[in-house]
């Protein structure tokens, strides 16, 4: 559909430029996370249950959230795509309101109907009763943590990326270093482990928002992006930006919750197996921050040019992501595959969990790529104007194949059967959403 010409290695190149500080910005986010986890995990194992329990619903809330503000980042690129720089500011100013209210709104939540929704999960004793203050203080960190993913995808899309790259894992060093001090307690606070920990995590969420919003107010062009400018109220504008998260929000809800009742089915074969794919899960989330980041600098060359209406270029920015992310994934998964049982023993060298954790490893080395180029279409779409259509085909492929899919194949074949079902579902998503992305482009551009 496009040769490899003079544009093409431009849009390449753009790209490239742009995403390898945003793939690891987005690991950075991951590896916060797993900071929390090794550590507590080192200290105690009971105190590990805590967090991971008290995470659980905070990372379903985190990951909808980050959906929702994924508007920030398009209607920049597009306001840039159209040469209307001094307005971008309104984006951001919308952008960090909307942050704070879905932030509070989330935290409020968590905090009133978290420690009453753990009582009532039937977990053993004490569980409950460990995780909920937990709950609370990672409650306590929401609005500051949104704030930041609006901040950063507004500096991505003025292809400023490395900000954003340095300030997270400037976070992840200071989120490392209080939870060394901390958990073991050695200020003499006497905080449990746990609580500790998602206290470390609070300080440097909150850090990471100050830093990008301080570091925005003061770029040299802050003034001619509109930043210390009140936006008019552009109702049209201010819709489209809500729509595209609402979009990726409810796309990003769906397959969380989907991933979520596939541990449940998990549970189901027993507690081999539900370590198993725990693992399994947790190898695939890291390597899924590539495809990730690549998604969202092809929303950003993808919105620029359907701001600048060139829907060549929008063909050219989407089918380049696409080719480059199914490279990156392919070589992850040349990686991932010989190396399983090395990877799988970092986590646990117990012989009869590695023997249902390693093959089931290998076998997802399978949806990586299918899994990648899903991701990076359903951006490409939604930069495009299409908003919805990526959403109903997540639902498609993820609740209604890939969930009835797993609980029979689970029980078919163990956690074997549940990759097989991610593969299923990964390979109907690429499909229909690539195809979809193609459609789309030809149509914007009979309009050049």
């Amino acid at each position: 559909m496009i040769g490899f010409n003079t544009r093409t290695r431009a849009t390449l190149r753009d790209l490239l430029h742009l995403a390898w500080p945003v793939v690891l910005a987005r690991i950075g986010i991951m590896t916060m996370g797993l900071t929390d986890v090794i550590v507590v995990g080192n200290w105690s194992g009971l105190e590990l249950a805590y967090s991971s329990l008290a995470l659980a619903p905070t990372s379903i809330i985190i990951t909808t959230a980050v959906g929702l503000m994924m508007g920030v980042q398009v209607m920049t690129a597009r306001l840039l795509g159209e040469d209307r720089r001094a307005e971008v500011g309104g984006v951001l100013r919308r952008g960090v309101t909307y942050s704070l209210q879905l932030g509070l709104v989330s935290m409020l939540g968590l905090i009133l109907v978290g420690p009453w929704a753990l009582g009532h999960m039937g977990l053993a004793d004490g569980l409950a009763e460990g995780a909920s203050p937990v709950l609370v203080v990672f409650a306590l960190s929401m609005p500051g943590y949104l704030v930041s993913v609006a901040a950063q995808f507004f500096l991505e899309a003025l292809h400023r990326p490395r900000a954003g790259m340095w300030a997270m894992w400037i976070a992840n060093g200071l989120n490392l270093a209080l939870n060394l001090l901390l958990v073991p307690d050695i200020l003499g606070l006497g905080m449990d482990g746990a609580v500790a920990s998602a206290w470390a995590t609070f300080v440097a969420r909150t850090s990471l928002a100050v830093f990008l919003i301080v570091y925005i107010v003061r770029l040299p062009e802050a003034r001619a992006l509109g930043i210390f400018n009140r936006p008019k109220r552009d109702l049209p504008a201010e819709r489209e930006q809500r729509k595209i998260g609402y979009g990726a929000g409810s796309s990003y809800f769906i397959e969380v919750g989907a991933f979520a009742a596939m541990t449940f089915i998990a549970g189901q074969l027993g507690a081999i197996e539900t370590a198993a794919w725990a693992i399994v899960l947790n190898i695939s989330a890291m390597v899924f921050m590539v495809p990730m980041g690549l998604s969202a600098a092809t929303a950003v060359l993808v919105g620029r040019a359907y701001g600048a209406r060139d829907g060549r270029g929008v063909m050219r920015a989407g089918l380049v992501g696409i080719g480059v992310v199914t490279v990156a994934t392919l070589a992850v998964a040349l990686v991932v595959w010989p190396g399983a049982p090395l990877i799988a023993s970092a986590y646990n060298r117990d012989p009869a969990l590695m023997a249902v954790v390693v093959p089931a490893l290998v076998l997802t080395t399978l949806f990586f790529v299918a899994d990648g180029i899903q991701v990076v279409s359903a951006s490409a779409n939604r930069a495009a104007g299409d908003v919805w259509w990526p959403t109903i085909m997540h639902f498609a492929s993820y609740s209604l194949v890939m969930m009835p899919l797993g609980w029979w194949f689970a029980h078919e074949s163990g956690v074997n059967g549940l990759v097989w079902a991610v593969i299923v579902a990964s390979l109907v998503s690429s499909v229909l959403l690539t195809g979809r992305f193609v459609r789309v482009a030809r149509r914007l551009g009979t309009r050049d």
